[in-house]
């Protein structure tokens, strides 16, 4: 990721809050990377991030929806890295919302991209 822009470098420095358990803070600087973002491949990323530390899983599933429609706009070789997280964490918030058909579609296409990802047990 290029941490020259400043939305990735905010989401790279939420993640470093989370990581020391710093959540509140984490979401601040994932909002303030989505309110910066200035193309589709800084407002997925951006989204992405916001989604990840959701409140609700519909949260989460509409976050991280958001950032596969950047993604789809977006500069194929800029996110091609990324997808595979991108389906893992869209198939875990389908797994999460009772969708288990996309979930497993979601968790198909991390797979095909060599992200393997076992559901969770019910």
């Amino acid at each position: 990721m290029d941490l020259s822009r400043p939305a990735i470098a905010l989401c790279m420095a939420g993640t470093r809050l989370e990581f020391q358990g710093r959540i509140d803070e984490a979401r601040q600087r994932f909002a303030a990377a989505w309110d910066c973002a200035t193309d589709d491949y800084e407002k997925c990323i951006a989204a992405h991030y916001v989604g990840h530390l959701a409140q609700t899983p519909a949260d989460a599933l509409l976050w991280h929806q958001t950032a596969l429609d950047h993604a789809r706009h977006a500069e194929a070789a800029l996110v091609e890295s990324f997808m595979p997280s991108l389906y893992v964490n869209l198939g875990h918030a389908y797994e999460q919302t009772g969708d288990t058909a996309q979930a497993k579609h979601f968790y198909d296409l991390a797979a095909a991209l060599g992200l393997v990802h076992q559901r969770e047990q019910q």
